[in-house]
């Protein structure tokens, strides 16, 4: 049974952390295991110098705990406390049980709410601004959302349009019940229409995998839709908060491609300075992308409290969306 909580005048942020597998594999390191590419190819055409891939074993819900840990660390806040787990993934351990659950039992959590939700590279601002909601409602006032992927295993490693984009890795917010200014707006969008030009066409029936299990992409309508939509969500969710772009401390994008991120940030009016680009280090790492970044920057103390934060994602479906938060 939900307990019901008298409605929250906000949902605020108070842990964030991040985790990526191994040591990072640079575009050299790809050339060395046999991909015709090369650095210079990739980094004029995407921004990415290097990844970081999951060990064998390594599962979208380890490295979803991992990330966790040190966002409730940041929080102080024990597992046990949590009331509502979010993760959002595209390459989940099992069919079911979900990785929420999954993460749930890692974390030695009872009880709470748990679930998964797929928009893929969107995928961390659906969870967050669907707990967002949870929480100004009165459902719940502590939620755990993460994003997490191993994305490196439904790459065709023979596709070097495509298997040098990604990476793994994990990133992890609390977000809880707050008097003060936290989540200010969302926007979440999809347009089925546009499902056939980023998708994994493939699944498993009958015990084996019929269609196409990797991700295929065309490169060139995801640039274009992405910049556009992109644009209109970020400003959806600033005319929603009263405030303009030029408002904004910091915009945190999903780490797809730099092209995109230039291109959308170009549109919002925003110097590269308020900018967080982590795509070069990490490369794509569909719904961890935007936590990790966030994490980097509050890390290293770029992102302070009291700023206004754009976090924004486009990916498979065709979904995007936005979510502005004073941190």
């Amino acid at each position: 049974m939900t307990t019901t909580h008298p409605p929250a005048a906000y949902a605020r942020v108070t842990g964030v952390g991040g985790y990526l597998p191994g040591a990072p594999v640079t575009n050299d390191d790809l050339v060395r295991r046999g991909i015709n590419t090369s650095d210079e190819w990739i980094f004029t055409r995407t921004g990415i110098r290097a990844r970081h891939l999951a060990a064998p074993g390594e599962t979208s819900c380890r490295m979803a705990a991992l990330a966790a840990t040190q966002a409730l660390a940041m929080a102080n806040c024990a597992a046990e406390e949590l009331d509502l787990i979010i993760v959002a993934t595209s390459t989940p351990d099992f069919i079911f049980p979900s990785t929420a659950c999954l993460l749930q039992g890692e974390l030695g959590n009872r009880g709470a709410t748990a679930f998964d939700v797929q928009a893929v590279c969107s995928g961390f601002v659906y969870a967050l601004a669907v707990a967002d909601k949870f929480i100004r409602a009165g459902a719940h006032r502590k939620a755990l959302v993460v994003g997490a992927e191993t994305f490196s295993r439904i790459l065709d490693w023979q596709d070097r349009a495509t298997c040098v984009l990604f990476g793994d890795g994990a990133g992890a917010v609390v977000l809880e019940a707050a008097g003060e200014p936290g989540i200010r707006a969302s926007a979440l969008h999809a347009d089925g229409a546009l499902a056939g030009i980023l998708s994994v066409p493939g699944r498993v029936e009958n015990g084996a995998v019929t269609g196409d299990p990797f991700l295929r992409m065309e490169g060139q309508a995801v640039f274009k839709n992405a910049v556009r939509v992109l644009t209109e969500a970020a400003r959806e969710c600033c005319a929603a908060a009263g405030l303009e772009t030029h408002d904004l401390d910091w915009l945190v994008p999903h780490q797809a491609n730099i092209r995109i991120i230039e291109a959308s940030s170009r549109k919002m009016g925003l110097s590269h300075e308020k900018v967080v680009a982590t795509v070069d280090r990490h490369g794509n790492t569909s719904a961890a992308s935007v936590p990790l970044a966030l994490a980097e920057a509050v890390g290293d103390g770029r992102i302070r409290r009291g700023q206004n934060v754009l976090l924004e994602g486009v990916g498979g479906g065709f979904t995007w969306g936005a979510v502005l938060l004073t941190f």
